[in-house]
């Protein structure tokens, strides 16, 4: 039976592509068959990406049974894993997220975390010279990856190391980083076809924070118009979502990539007082605008307070 190699619900690019890069460092590599799995309907930057660079988009599964060898990539957080994932036979982990913890092996697993901006800068410090070896494909995906993680070197969450592999990368493909982030980004700004959960849900994450369970999605665009001229509608369909997902709240923040910031949209008083609280703000209406917030992992989810 293939080990099964999947990231984190809601995929984005780098839990689309780097599932289908180390599964083809198993299976080629290694000799131990292996396949890219999702955990759901990738976002339309990831969708882009597998057109790109002619990629078949990997089986999507609902869950893992206790018979599945999984590796877990892109997050090592319960929350945002199949429900049965305790079950499976675990075989590594490779993140670049904090420790969340609640995850349970049945032996020793290889765990590697690293205070990198991608999972793919990981895979490629870990394949080294073997990732020569790689198809065109797979390279693409990795290089993409990085792009999408970094927000093209944007984000405060980009190391130096992360730029060079990226570079490296884009040099052995022939490609023009700044063209293909381009397409890519406008990929990821075209959300007209999604209903307002979908876009609530399309990365989102789940934290506890003071009490509160919250689902913190963040919507990366080069036209945040598009999408904070639905914030009515977005902001009504906060309740729902959350209800469904049993949260108290849902946080939606929509990175402008290009100006560099993330507007907060503001449907009541918990999220006023956890605007003020956290970032040292004065909200005065339903959106509050976050100049320099880039990341969730490193400028958002830290600073959460109420």
């Amino acid at each position: 039976m293939s080990i099964k190699v999947f990231g984190h619900k809601s995929p984005d690019t780098d839990s689309t592509g780097s599932p289908i890069a180390w599964a083809w460092y198993l299976s080629e590599v290694k000799g131990t068959p292996a396949k890219a799995c999702l955990l759901g309907e990738p976002n339309t930057e990831a969708l882009f990406v597998l057109k790109h660079w002619d990629l078949a988009k990997p089986e999507i599964i609902g869950d893992v049974t206790a018979d599945d060898k999984v590796v877990v990539v892109d997050t090592n957080n319960p929350a945002e894993l199949p429900a049965s994932i305790n079950e499976a036979k675990l075989q590594a982990i490779i993140d670049h997220h904090m420790l969340v913890g609640g995850l349970k092996t049945k032996s020793p697993i290889d765990i590697t975390i690293r205070p990198l901006a991608c999972t793919a800068t990981i895979m490629h410090d870990l394949m080294g010279a073997d990732l020569a070896r790689a198809p065109r494909g797979v390279k693409g995906a990795m290089l993409s990856c990085i792009i999408s993680d970094t927000l093209e070197f944007r984000s405060p969450t980009t190391t130096a190391h992360d730029k060079a592999v990226a570079e490296k990368l884009a040099a052995d493909l022939g490609v023009s980083i700044a063209e293909l982030a381009t397409k890519m980004f406008e990929a990821k700004s075209d959300v007209s076809a999604f209903s307002d959960a979908e876009l609530l849900r399309m990365d989102s994450k789940e934290y506890n924070v003071a009490g509160k369970e919250l689902r913190v999605s963040v919507l990366e665009t080069t036209a945040p118009k598009v999408v904070l001229d639905r914030k009515d509608s977005l902001m009504e369909s906060m309740v729902g979502v959350a209800k469904e997902d049993g949260a108290d709240q849902v946080l939606l923040f929509v990175v402008d990539i290009i100006k560099e910031e993330a507007t907060l949209l503001v449907p009541n008083d918990l999220v006023r007082q956890m605007a003020e609280a956290s970032f040292g703000v004065k909200v005065s209406g339903d959106t509050v605008v976050l100049p320099g917030i880039m990341s969730r992992k490193k400028q958002i989810i830290p600073a959460l307070k109420l």
